[in-house]
């Protein structure tokens, strides 16, 4: 029987998988060179700015707002016994180490002194109670902590790394026989991102865009440690969605490639043994993935990642050693394919696949995931050939081709110009995005697209940051600059109207309580897959900065 072209392909993804371990090769020597290029931390000392007070406000973010109320010299001068419950604002958002001191004022201590400190990024987070916990992560990510301090007249470091503005401090117990004061505190703040003055911006950048790009840089420079981490405060991993678009924001800011290099280095030497990239790794005790945890799309994210470091740097090098990671997670994509329809199923194999695209209930991934797997099989085409690897794919430009012509056949609806995704033909955002990105619709088709999925009530809507950026890309792809620009003022610029110092892992005007984990404290409010304007703003000026 004359076999199809799909089905050589995933004849030979299964005989590259046979071996023990695709990478046993190699596996030592990536973490070798992901090591030498772990980087050191700057630290900068950061003393509070004042004391504030809580103000229940329906009109401010989830409800609460602080206030100025006291000066840290006299906070400093007083017995804390008489201000024991206060909070201490640093002026910025911060990740790294929390210090302070006790100085004994009367007699002599006799007695322990306990105090609960709890860090907060955003007001709300220090006005909520955690308990009952209602999370369905794990209640320990809360950043409060219970100290008991056994000898005072001392500087206490708490070991636990902390991401904050805010600190409510809380007196739970001390002998009334001595008198004491918290004399001192400070934070020393940790990134690996360089000390270099903010991207510049045209004298004609509105105030807005100023602001939204300030806020931009501040999310990335916290979550560039020796890693890129998805959030500081929780899960303070690496995970492969959030280094793509960390690594686009870096390009056009801090242009620190040695990160991102290191990145897609550990990535890799962490795969798993049949070749499959894991979604997220851990560096300590020592570099190790969360088993298990393979994300599709977040693997084919990897290959994107993989070329645009090359773009920036030239480094031809490092993309040939890792170009059969990026071809290994095409070709594990390709094995979902119906060889009847050439549409992606995500009931094909029986292996708990996981595809993520967005925190939104009730969307349908299936359309979006044949959307980039087509954007994929073509710009991993053109990367091969620029790496002189065209020899091992020749055969994806035309199975790019025939995807999307399958995609127009079964999944576009011609009435009203849009992708429909699933059995029961939803209409998402999504779809449409990644639809626009694969290049399956002319612009003209693609506009039409968006514009129907961003005005229409029937539509399944963005429900992070994360997904935002693509709708941003997806626009600019198709002409629609003057809407890109728009949704970047209207939705980060409404992040910034609500204080945020630093941009959040979910965002949706109108449900500011939103939570994927059933409990708003718990999300990030310093979050890297939301660090993306700064990439906007600074790679296309003529559109942001006029």
């Amino acid at each position: 029987m004359k076999r199809t072209l799909l089905g050589l392909l995933l004849v030979a993804a299964t005989v590259s998988v046979q071996a023990a371990d695709m990478y046993a090769a190699t596996r030592k020597a990536w973490l070798e060179k992901a090591e030498a290029l772990k980087p050191q931390l700057t630290t900068t000392e950061v003393r509070p700015v004042g004391l504030v007070k809580s103000v229940q406000d329906p009109a401010a973010y989830q409800g609460w707002r602080f206030e100025k109320c006291g000066e840290m010299g006299d906070f400093y001068s007083q017995s804390m016994k008489k201000n024991p419950s206060v909070i201490v604002d640093f002026g910025r958002h911060m990740t790294g180490f929390y210090s302070f001191t006790l100085t004994t004022t009367y007699r002599a201590q006799d007695a322990p002194v306990r105090i609960k400190f709890t860090f907060g990024e955003v007001p709300a987070e220090l006005n909520t109670p955690f308990d009952p916990f209602p999370g369905t992560l794990s209640r320990a990510w809360l950043q409060d902590e219970v100290v008991t301090v056994m000898q005072v007249d001392q500087e206490i470091t708490l070991p636990r790394r902390v991401a904050c503005r805010y600190v409510k401090i809380e007196l739970l117990g001390a002998s009334p026989d001595f008198d004491f004061a918290l004399t001192d505190m400070r934070f020393q703040a940790l990134s690996s991102a360089p000390d270099i003055a903010a991207p510049t911006l045209a004298s004609t950048a509105s105030d807005r865009i100023r602001d939204i790009q300030r806020v931009s840089v501040e999310t990335l420079r916290e979550c560039m440690q020796t890693v890129y981490e998805d959030g500081p405060k929780r899960d303070r991993r690496l995970w492969i969605g959030d280094v793509y678009l960390e690594s686009l924001a870096n390009q056009y800011s801090f242009k620190n490639h040695d990160l991102t290099k290191r990145c897609l280095y550990l990535l890799a030497a962490l795969a798993a043994e049949d070749g499959r990239l894991h979604a997220n790794v851990f560096e300590t005790p020592e570099p190790h993935p969360q088993y298990g945890s393979h994300c599709l799309d977040y693997s084919l994210l990897y290959t994107l990642a993989l070329q645009e470091y090359t773009r920036a740097t030239g480094d031809k090098a490092t993309a040939r050693e890792l170009w059969p990671v990026c071809k290994r997670q095409v070709e594990d994509a390709l094995s979902y394919l119906d060889d009847d329809t050439m549409l992606f199923n995500p009931q094909k194999k029986n292996d708990g696949l996981w595809l993520f695209f967005d925190w939104k209930a009730g969307m349908d991934p299936s359309t979006a995931i044949q959307g980039l797997l087509i954007h994929v099989l073509n710009s991993n085409y053109a990367f091969a050939k620029e790496l002189g690897c065209q020899q091992d794919v020749a055969g994806w430009p035309a199975m790019a081709k025939k995807m999307g012509a399958a995609a127009r056949k079964h999944l576009y609806d011609r009435s009203r110009g849009v992708f429909v995704s699933g059995s029961g033909k939803q209409v998402s955002q999504m779809s449409q995005i990644w639809m626009t990105l694969s290049g399956v619709m002319n612009k003209q088709e693609a506009e039409r697209a968006l514009r129907y999925a961003t005005t229409h009530d029937d539509v399944v809507g963005l429900g992070a940051p994360y997904a935002h950026h693509y709708l941003v890309e997806a626009m600019l792809h198709c002409g629609m600059n003057k809407e890109a620009r728009q949704h970047v003022e209207e939705y980060w610029g409404g992040m910034v109207d609500k204080q945020a110092d630093t941009f959040w892992e979910v965002y949706v005007p109108g449900d500011e309580y939103l939570s994927p984990y059933n409990f708003h404290p718990i999300n990030s409010y310093c979050h890297a897959w939301s660090c993306t304007p700064v990439y906007f703003i600074q790679k296309y000026p003529e559109i942001f900065q006029r």
